[in-house]
Parts: structure tokens; C-alpha cells; sequence
């Protein structure tokens, strides 16, 4: 074919235009749909005329390119996969620490790397589309994915989401290691009712405009090629077919130009899930008329297409915008050009490479969260330093004996956590190779020093799997996950891990969660440690050795009194390959803990949801049976050094509602250990015109401090983040007075304040 749309030259606008008038009814519809590649390849690409394909193994990626050599207008696929933190399903991959763990690092800049890093290893392999980063608000913690969010505060989210979706998108869509960045569930997917995954969503239009949209806004403005769709009704009406929130906002309000793909067979869910369509083409019908451009794996869609626009349901006009921003995506990419196959020669350089390591084990590091350090029990004797081997060196030169046990202190797969390989979501990979993984045992033998003994014993079980009563698989063909049957304590596990305790002078207990309870369609009813977790921990306890809890787990989970009262407690967020080799070192004393939550704990399964910026107004400020604080906040974390806050000064106490919040502080490390300390400042509105949360985080910045350094830092806060949502939907800057709250976390009973006042008018 010697046409207009096959000239580079051209641009692509008329590219496009020209293309779309080549194509037949049918090619137009099959360019709108995303299929499994795990499926019938040669029905896809020959007769459905598919325009995006995802879940491709090596071998189908490379049939499905030849595929498409045979097709009329040979227009080439978008291949699309689930590289949540790392690329999730390529056999020795870089793996990351999960979203969440990346999060508690709370550095942009890190996670941009980390996105550039796994967009390079994607690349490589023939993917052009990830399905990351997720802008959800995690705020009930039961919800099965807590994990894979950057927590409950929104202008955190909307800084770590933009700093991935650069990272993702690199220099532009020329550039052949970049691929297309995905900001999801675009809306209130993670505000559903008791936590169950997907329900409806009790959220109002106010609410999604006041914390809910803020990160998606961020991002659809700076350029995030892709959004992709929530699987929740609001107020009874699919996201899928929600005209406010994708038409008015999303491309109304916002100018969004970019392409829209709902999330798994959303299209077929609204017939046979949430029943609101009669059949496959009312609902194709209401898909595209709402503005959806790619629908993702719902066969169904294309007879259910061409019988709409049989029935005159559609016409086919009607599929042009949609098909016209699916082939501007192709034409950027470059694709007709190059379809960027998996390319073996960079396949064999990008792929899990020593600089990805390095970068892969600053993350694990910089994820760690140390929540409690009673008498100052962490680092372990006093706290080493690393010789060339990095094992721990120069520091007590006495023996000691580590127990460490636990049930994940030598589980390789589950310290991955979900999107992983392991992870059940690809049939061609069972796990990462187990030796790209450092566990905790695997790290403290390696790191402990050379005199020192280390035990194991795994002390409890946390589950078994049943059979679902309704059998093993969904309406649409979907597995469904496995029933999740706790283990019951065992008596001997449980005494070899205590004999071990006893002849210890420190006790290492590894527990957590478990893929099975990790991930969509797998919310909790509890928070609890399962199995024989809880049972293990207050053995341990009674033995009255210093026991160290590290909390290998996907989201906050409600922690025992043994727990809560161990010598120290280490969050890590599943943190990756390297996250066993981070984990030593921290208890070693070989890094600085410098992690800070990203969401907050609960003291149990009842607070739900917990978030630190709740709305104020309430009566009283606790249950009648039990506080509402949480068990850790929003921001907490320990250092091995303390930081005095002193001295904060505002520039003006009056600014403009054009303005901006100047402040000064003094940071004072008075230990003797460095550490990075990440700043955090609040603002209270105190009067409001409508409820509103009593405080939010407008800013943060890190600072690295020597032992015994000084340094005034500076912050700047626009006036125009301090708006509120009104009574009638509008984000304004009310005038009025504000206190300034600048410390370690959203509950620092050292924190400085400062009062201003908010008047109206211009700086000019």
C-alpha cells in the first residue's frame, strides 16, 4: 500500500484522517479493542482485527507481530502489560519494592528513576503500554489494593504519579525506551463500601472534586498519555459510562486529549455484573457514546459493536474519535515505522542489569519504615559499618546469635508482593529467579558479622487454599482466587522457634500477608495477622528477649500487643528483590532508616476507613470502646538520630489570595548518625464555609543533616493550594485565618506553628 498515512512525513493529524477512511467498519471496531494474548492470537489479529493486545509471553508477542504482517492494512498492534514496579512478568526483570513501598520513600525523584529504569526493561521486550501508575486514595484499608496506591494523602500522590509518568514516558513517544504511562482508576475505584473491590462507591461530586481528582488533574495536564477507567458505579452509573466525570471534567473541564481504555471487561461487566445493560451491544453502545476509546478484554464488544450499528443503536461516525486517538498513539509511537519488536541485543543489556540493582536496592532502602525503637534496640549492638564485602564490621567485636524466624523470613516469591511473576496474573511465569532475590535470612546471613550465628525457624504457617463454593472460575471465563483458609497455630513450630528465641540475644520475627490476600478481588475482612502469626509473636514476647517485628506486608495490618510492645517494628511495604539485603542492613545499623509513612495503621479492622485528614465536626473524637486514633499516622517514622524543629518564621503574616506562604526553619540533627529528614508541612483552615478537614499536607522536603549540622530550610506554599471545595463544587481560596504546622508527621507533638491570614485582592 503506497499511501498518505504511510509517509512519515506527513503530519500526523492527516495521517490519521487519511487511514480512518481506508478502514472498514469492522477494522475500525477491532482497533478499539485490547484482547489477552493468552487467547486465540490468530482470531484476534486475522478476523477481530484487534488493536492492542496485553498479557503476551515472549513467544505469542513475536506470533502476534507476524500476524499482523498478514492484515489488510497491516496497522500495527499497541502491546500493553502490567508493569506495576518493574516489568512485572518478564523472567529476571528488575522488581521494585511495590508502589506503596516507593511511596514511603516519599522521593519523587527516585521514583522517576524507577520508572525510567522499568521503562528501559520494557521497551526491550516489545512493550509499549504499562498500566501504572494508580492514583488511588487508599483510605479503608481492607480494600485488597492498598498496595498498589502511593497511600491516603493527594498531593503526595500527585507527586510521586508525575514523577512516574516522566519516568515512564522518558523524553517523548520517538524515544524507543519510552512507553506509555496509564494514570488509574480514574475515579474513586478505592472509596467503595466496607472495602470490597469494586462495589459502589459512596462519593459524592464534591468529594471527588476536594481529594479524589487532584492527582488525575496533575497529571492529564502535564501530559499522561493514557487514563484508564475504574471498575465502581457512583451513584448507580458505571465509571464506564459516567458522562460527568469523563465527558464534562476529563475532556471538558481538564482538555484531556489523551486516550481513555477501561480496565478488565468493564464493558461486559455492565451486562453480566452489574446488570445494567441488557446485552452486548446496548452496553458497546453506551461504551463509546460515553467517549471510551480502547476496551480491554471484553470479546464480546466487537459483534456487540456491529449489531449496535445495525440496530442504529451507533452509527459508525460514532467510532472515529475513539479509533482516531488509538491511531495518533500508533503514529507517535512511531510504530508503522517500527514496531518495535523485542529487540534480543537490548533484551541482553536492559534487562535486570547491575545499575538497575543498584537502583533497585537505594529503593528497597529508602522504603523501609522504622515505627518503633524502644531503648534504642535498632541498630542491633550499637550498629556497624560495612566492609568492602558489605558486611557489617568496625563496630562490637563480641559474638552474637540472631533468631530469626517467621513464616516470610525465607519466602522469596511474597517479598515481590503482587504484579510480580509469582504473583498468578501470567501462566508463563511462576516467580523470579530465586537467586535475583535477597531475603531477610538471606540478608542477615549474608551481612551479619562473620562471628556472628544465625538461625532460622519459620515458627507458623499463615494459610491453605479451599475450593470457592460457586466454582473456579467467573461468568466471564476469570479465575477466581482461591479461598483463603487460615492455618491454625502449630504447637511444634511454634517450641522450635521459641528453643531458638531462648538461646538468641536477638529475635528477628518476619510475618505479614500472603499473595492470596493481596490484590483485585482479594479485600479482607480483617487486618489481622493470620495463621499462626499472632500465636508466634506472643510466644516469642514471653520469652524476654529483645524481639524485632518486621512487618513484610502488603498494606498496614492491625499488629498484637506483642507486637505493638516488641523492642522495634519495620515496616517493609513488600520491598522487592533487594528488600531482604535493605531490611539487614537497616537492623545493622549499615543505612539510616529514613522511610515515612504513606498512609496510616489502625489499631484495628473497626476504624475503618483511617486517614489522617478527616473531616473535623464529629462528636467526640473517639469510640465508645476504643480510640480513633491510629496506631501510626500519616508521615511517622523513625530515625537512628533525632532532628530538633526550631524557630519557624513566616515572611508576611498577611498574603494574597495570588500569593505565596513563605517560611523559614531551623533543622537541628543532635545525634550522632547522619540522616535524611523529611520535612512536613500542614495547613489548618480555620474557619471554612463548608466541613472541611482540619489539616492537610501542602508541602515536604527532604534535608540530609550530619551529626551535629544546622541548616534553615525554606518552604513556599501557593495560596492557591490552600482551596476548598465549596457547597457548590467550585475550588476556591477563601480569605481568612490559617496556621502553618511544619514537623515529622501529621501527629508530631513537637510540631512548629505559625498563623496567617489569607486577605483578598492581588500581590500586584
Amino acid at each position: 500500500m503506497n499511501a498518505p498515512c504511510l509517509d512519515p512525513a506527513l503530519p500526523v493529524a492527516q495521517r490519521v484522517a487519511d487511514l480512518l477512511d481506508r478502514m472498514t467498519v469492522e477494522e475500525k471496531v477491532g482497533q478499539m479493542m485490547q484482547l489477552d494474548a493468552r487467547e486465540d492470537l490468530d482470531d484476534q489479529v486475522l478476523r477481530v482485527h484487534v488493536g492492542s493486545i496485553l498479557h503476551t509471553s515472549p513467544e505469542r508477542v513475536l506470533r502476534a507481530h507476524d500476524l499482523t504482517a498478514q492484515t489488510r492494512l497491516r496497522i500495527p498492534l499497541l502491546v500493553g502489560e502490567d508493569c506495576i514496579h518493574g516489568h512485572s512478568f518478564w523472567e529476571g526483570a528488575t522488581i521494585f519494592p511495590t508502589q506503596l513501598g516507593l511511596a514511603a520513600s516519599w522521593d519523587a525523584r527516585l521514583l522517576q528513576r524507577v520508572a525510567r529504569a522499568t521503562a528501559v526493561e520494557a521497551a526491550a521486550t516489545g512493550i509499549h503500554w504499562t498500566f501504572s501508575p494508580v492514583l488511588c486514595i487508599a483510605r479503608d484499608l481492607r480494600w485488597g489494593r492498598v498496595d498498589e496506591t502511593f497511600g491516603e494523602d493527594p498531593l503526595l500522590i500527585g507527586e510521586l504519579a508525575s514523577a512516574m509518568v516522566k519516568g515512564y514516558q522518558g523524553k517523548g513517544l520517538t524515544d524507543e525506551t519510552a512507553i506509555l504511562a496509564t494514570a488509574k482508576h480514574f475515579a474513586g475505584y478505592s472509596e467503595t463500601q466496607g472495602g470490597r473491590d469494586a462495589s459502589e462507591a459512596d462519593i459524592s461530586r464534591r468529594k471527588l472534586r476536594s481529594w479524589f481528582l487532584p492527582p488525575f488533574e496533575r497529571v492529564a495536564r502535564e501530559g499522561c498519555r493514557t487514563f484508564m477507567l475504574g471498575y465502581q458505579t457512583i451513584d448507580g452509573v458505571p465509571v464506564t459510562v459516567n458522562e460527568w466525570l469523563l465527558s464534562d471534567v476529563l475532556r471538558g473541564e481538564w482538555g484531556y486529549t489523551g486516550t481513555l481504555i477501561t480496565d478488565w471487561d468493564n464493558v461486559g461487566r455492565m451486562v453480566w455484573e452489574q446488570q445494567v445493560q441488557p446485552d452486548y451491544a446496548h452496553a458497546a453502545a453506551a461504551a463509546v457514546k460515553a467517549g471510551n476509546d480502547m476496551v480491554m478484554t471484553t470479546p464480546g464488544f466487537f459483534d456487540g459493536a456491529l449489531e449496535a450499528i445495525r440496530d442504529g443503536l451507533l452509527e459508525e461516525p460514532d467510532l472515529d474519535a475513539a479509533v482516531g486517538r488509538i491511531l495518533t498513539l500508533k503514529f507517535e509511537l512511531g510504530l508503522f515505522e517500527n514496531p518495535r519488536r523485542p529487540d534480543r541485543e537490548r533484551i541482553a543489556t536492559a534487562i535486570g542489569t547491575a545499575t538497575h540493582g543498584r537502583l533497585n536496592l537505594e529503593a528497597a532502602r529508602r522504603s523501609l519504615v522504622l515505627l518503633r525503637n524502644e531503648d534504642g534496640t535498632l541498630p542491633l549492638a550499637g550498629g556497624y559499618r560495612a566492609d568492602r564485602s558489605g558486611r557489617a564490621a568496625d563496630g562490637d567485636p563480641a559474638p552474637k546469635r540472631i533468631a530469626v524466624v517467621g513464616p516470610l523470613a525465607d519466602d522469596a516469591q511474597t517479598q515481590l508482593g503482587d504484579w510480580a511473576g509469582g504473583s498468578g496474573q501470567a501462566g508463563w511465569l511462576d516467580g523470579q529467579p530465586r537467586d535475583m532475590i535477597t531475603t531477610v535470612l538471606d540478608g542477615l546471613r549474608a551481612h551479619a558479622p562473620s562471628n556472628w550465628t544465625v538461625t532460622h525457624a519459620p515458627g507458623a504457617e499463615i494459610l491453605t487454599h479451599g475450593s470457592h463454593p460457586d466454582g473456579d472460575y467467573f461468568p466471564d471465563g476469570q479465575p477466581r482466587p482461591p479461598l483463603v483458609v487460615a492455618s491454625e497455630p502449630d504447637e511444634r513450630l511454634i517450641a522450635d522457634a521459641v528453643a531458638d528465641a531462648e538461646r538468641a540475644d536477638y529475635v528477628v520475627a518476619v510475618v505479614g500477608d500472603r499473595i492470596e490476600l493481596v490484590g483485585e478481588g482479594k479485600s479482607t475482612a480483617t487486618l489481622d495477622l493470620i495463621g499462626g502469626q499472632v500465636a508466634l509473636l506472643d510466644a516469642l514476647a514471653r520469652t524476654g528477649k529483645p524481639l524485632i517485628v518486621v512487618l513484610l506486608a502488603s498494606k498496614p495490618l492491625v499488629l498484637p500487643a506483642s507486637a505493638l510492645d516488641a523492642a522495634a517494628i519495620v515496616w517493609a511495604a513488600n520491598p522487592g528483590m533487594k528488600g531482604g539485603r535493605a531490611v539487614s542492613e537497616l537492623l545493622l545499623g549499615l543505612i539510616e532508616p529514613s522511610g515515612r509513612l504513606p498512609i496510616s495503621f489502625a489499631r484495628h479492622a473497626g476504624q475503618q476507613p483511617t486517614y489522617y485528614n478527616q473531616i473535623r465536626g464529629q462528636h467526640g473524637d473517639r469510640y465508645a470502646d476504643l480510640t480513633q486514633a491510629p496506631a501510626f499516622a500519616f508521615g511517622e517514622g523513625l530515625s537512628y538520630t533525632w532532628v530538633e524543629y526550631e524557630h519557624l518564621v513566616l515572611d508576611e503574616y498577611a498574603v494574597p489570595t495570588d500569593g505565596v506562604v513563605r517560611a523559614e526553619l531551623a533543622l537541628r540533627n543532635v545525634g550522632e548518625r547522619l540522616v535524611r529528614e523529611t520535612v512536613q508541612a500542614y495547613v489548618s483552615d480555620r474557619v471554612t464555609s463548608v466541613s472541611w478537614a482540619d489539616q492537610e499536607l501542602k508541602g515536604f522536603l527532604q534535608v540530609d543533616l550530619a551529626p551535629g549540622e544546622e541548616k534553615r530550610v525554606a518552604l513556599e506554599i501557593p495560596v492557591a493550594d490552600l482551596a476548598i471545595v465549596d457547597a457548590n463544587g467550585n475550588r476556591v481560596v477563601e480569605p481568612g485565618e490559617f496556621e502553618l504546622r511544619v514537623g515529622r508527621s501529621s501527629r508530631d507533638p513537637w510540631t512548629q506553628r505559625a498563623t496567617f491570614r489569607v486577605i483578598a485582592g492581588y500581590a500586584g
